[in-house]
């Protein structure tokens, strides 16, 4: 622990450096990101050091790697810096009123057209200055284990790319807040007139041909999973890269696809589509707004996050049946 002589000695820039670099693992890219040459990086890193006792990071092919010691030091620096910010941006205290701030808001399109539209217009209404930005999201499945496919998202949010994130996520690690927005279940989706909509059946299930929502164009999703413990499969005959262009796709095909019930529900009309129950159980997805709690010290992120719950709850209120 660092004594009194020691902070005496402390540029804050250091703690700002060492977030960067640990962020993105590599001194040219934190260089670019700070507006500074990577010997200045190097050289800020070198005097964190010395006052830390640790090598902080090792020189690696492709970067940089943290040490444990670092790796502890992630998140109380984090925290470190956002009560800074706080502490500097309360001279001219955030007013949504007159805010002429931008805002990120990162999600899967799906939640994006269900719900984004009350959000935007809470915005329009009450912050009319500010601007917000939708980032896509998607779960990635290459590169990772699945029961992880949020992992890229949680980093954007740390390395602030977005603001806040609406994800499905069942586990928040600690180092993130995360508000209940609502829950978010599954429908099989199909033209009208389809044979499903008329006799759906796990059965007919298997043997129609399937379109699937999946980023990274792997043919592979949720429904495999428990397709697979009860020994069977399904053909998936096309992937899309994003829900609105599955609802498009479906509207003038023979597919089917699972696709969430308030995504269905909103442009059913639209595409002329219908839609029927799986044909077998699934836990609905808990829907969550998501930022670092470092984040969560400004008080224009904590704004937002408020806007997002309470458009949460209007939307249900005027849609109570979905």
């Amino acid at each position: 622990m660092l004594n009194r002589i020691d902070l005496s000695r402390v540029d804050l820039n250091l703690l700002v450096v060492f977030g960067v670099v640990l962020e993105e693992g590599h001194v040219a890219r934190a260089a670019g990101r700070l507006n500074l040459t990577p010997s200045a990086v190097s050289h800020a890193l070198g005097r964190l050091r010395d006052l830390l006792n640790d090598p902080l990071f090792l020189r690696t092919p492709k970067g940089v790697v943290p040490t444990a010691r670092a790796l502890s030091l992630g998140e109380p620096v984090a925290e470190i810096l956002g009560r800074v910010g706080k502490v500097m941006a309360s001279a001219v205290p955030f007013d949504a009123t007159t805010s002429r701030r931008r805002f990120v808001i990162g999600a899967p399109d799906a939640a994006m057209t269900s719900v984004m539209a009350t959000v935007l217009d809470s915005v329009s209404a009450h912050a009319p200055h500010v601007d917000i930005g939708l980032l896509h999201l998607m779960p990635e499945q290459h590169g990772g284990p699945r029961d992880q496919p949020w992992q890229g998202s949680l980093e954007k949010l740390e390395k602030r790319h977005i603001d806040v994130a609406v994800l499905p996520l069942r586990v928040t690690p600690p180092r993130f807040e995360a508000r209940r927005l609502f829950e978010e279940d599954f429908v099989v989706a199909m033209r009208k007139g389809h044979r499903f909509a008329r006799s759906p059946s796990l059965a007919l299930y298997c043997r129609s041909q399937h379109l699937l929502v999946s980023f990274s164009g792997d043919p592979h999703g949720f429904v495999d999973d428990l397709l697979a413990k009860r020994g069977l499969k399904r053909r998936i005959a096309l992937t899309v890269p994003t829900f609105m262009m599955a609802l498009a796709h479906l509207a003038s095909s023979d597919l089917i696809a699972a696709l969430p019930r308030r995504l269905v529900a909103s442009h059913a009309a639209r595409f002329d589509l219908v839609s029927a129950e799986l044909p077998f159980k699934r836990k609905p997805d808990p829907i969550f707004a998501i930022a670092t709690r470092a984040a969560m010290m400004d008080d224009g992120i904590a704004w937002l996050m408020g806007v997002l719950v309470s458009s949460a709850a209007s939307w249900k209120l005027s849609n109570p049946s979905t």
